[in-house]
């Protein structure tokens, strides 16, 4: 049985933190689904199409990762996919909480056997998030060791419209 797995997210943009994850769990499943998440809720940057083909850029070099849309339930895109392993970066003891909350949720929701892992950041990716890169992105700041050099224009440019 071929294992599954699928990394979800909003991904406004893709940072290096998110891509050091997916490098990881790509070892860990043999098909890894990355789930762009078109969250109506959220104030995004770049459209769920754009951040697709962010990813698409910045993954380029990983063979067994798919990168698909998605709204409404996390279970329904994981039944529609086949998957049951949930992926999810842990930054802090908070992160835990919120996605603990999340993952027992998913768990409940599900009719199919479901499991979530939790992946830890590396530590030069604690601290980074796609709003901490989207605030010094608006600011002209650097963003080379926030993002892969691939998506760095894109989100430079994304910066001059805000």
């Amino acid at each position: 049985m071929k294992s599954i797995g699928v990394y979800p997210g909003s991904f406004d943009p893709i940072t290096k933190g998110h891509v050091d994850i997916i490098k990881r769990s790509a070892k860990l499943v043999d098909k890894l689904v990355i789930g762009v998440l078109n969250n109506a809720n959220k104030k995004c940057w770049f459209t769920p199409e754009e951040r697709k083909e962010l990813i698409e850029k910045t993954i380029a070099d990983v063979d067994n990762i798919e990168v698909k849309l998605f709204d409404g339930l996390l279970v329904d895109f994981m039944q529609q996919n086949n998957a049951n392993l949930i992926i999810r970066g842990l930054r802090s003891v908070s992160d835990y909480e919120y996605e603990l909350q999340l993952a027992l949720g998913n768990k409940t929701l599900a009719d199919f056997d479901l499991e979530t892992i939790f992946i830890p950041a590396s530590k030069d990716y604690l601290y980074l998030s796609s709003s901490i890169v989207r605030e010094v992105a608006s600011h002209g700041g650097c963003l080379e060791k926030f993002l892969n050099a691939e998506i760095i224009k894109d989100v430079e440019a994304r910066a001059k419209d805000k």
